[in-house]
């Protein structure tokens, strides 16, 4: 069959055939080998995630979040009572499996099941969750979950264009650096430009077999130290 073109010329986009969306994600457990997405809920999270939040004294981890910081246990269980009942962002807590214990927060945002499309965000980590196999395990688990079990065709991730942090964690993860979006909002009184990543279902499956080759209990030690980096497998 010959490509289709515009009036320009331009190729235009393949066809897909058959395409009828993807369902939307639904308040659901994930579980890993290291880490446990739970459904958002105040009364059971709510002060496992104050009291790991609290080891940030200076609020660092807050700077990029539209949230945060909070004035008191009470300001935080209010936010996660809102979060826990919205459809979109749909926010999970973020659980070690071996304390069982929440610390942190995920969400997936801007879903577009017609399209295919989903963004995980909303991350905040506390200290304990940085740099640690629980949280990369976490977001393996939402990637899985939307491209394994929920067909989405392209999986998002957006930053402060400032927020070094998180930049190199979407590049650490395998996603592709999309753009940059120049005054894309305005958030507690100051501009943000708007960095944009994306891994798309095609390269999926060889960026989840170095997720699971990264994961495995031989890739680290008994401390619980890695032996080859997540990185190390992308280059």
């Amino acid at each position: 069959m010959m490509e289709r073109r515009n009036e320009l010329g331009q190729p235009i986009g393949a066809a897909l055939p058959g395409w009828r969306g993807c369902p939307r994600p639904r308040r659901q457990q994930m579980e890993g080998s290291f880490a446990r997405l739970e459904p958002l809920q105040a009364a059971r999270h709510g002060a496992d995630l104050w009291h790991a939040f609290a080891a940030d004294t200076e609020g660092h981890g807050w700077t990029y979040l539209p949230f945060g910081p909070f004035d008191g246990q009470a300001d935080m269980t209010a936010f996660l009572e809102a979060m826990s009942n919205t459809e979109d962002p749909l926010y999970f807590a973020i659980c070690d499996r071996v304390s069982g214990q929440a610390q942190g927060i995920a969400s997936y945002m801007r879903i577009q099941p017609e399209h295919g499309v989903i963004e995980v965000g909303g991350i905040a980590f506390a200290p304990v969750l940085q740099r640690s196999r629980v949280a990369t395990e976490a977001m393996f688990l939402m990637m899985s979950h939307a491209f394994d079990t929920l067909g989405y065709r392209r999986f998002e991730w957006k930053c402060d264009a400032l927020n070094a942090p998180s930049r190199r964690a979407a590049e650490r993860l395998g996603f592709h650096y999309d753009g940059l979006f120049e005054q894309a909002i305005v958030y507690k009184g100051r501009n943000r430009d708007t960095a944009w990543f994306s891994v798309l279902d095609r390269d999926w499956p060889e960026l989840r077999q170095r997720f699971v080759d990264w994961l495995a209990p031989e890739n680290f030690t008994p401390d619980g130290q890695q032996r080859r980096s997540l990185g190390d497998d992308r280059a």
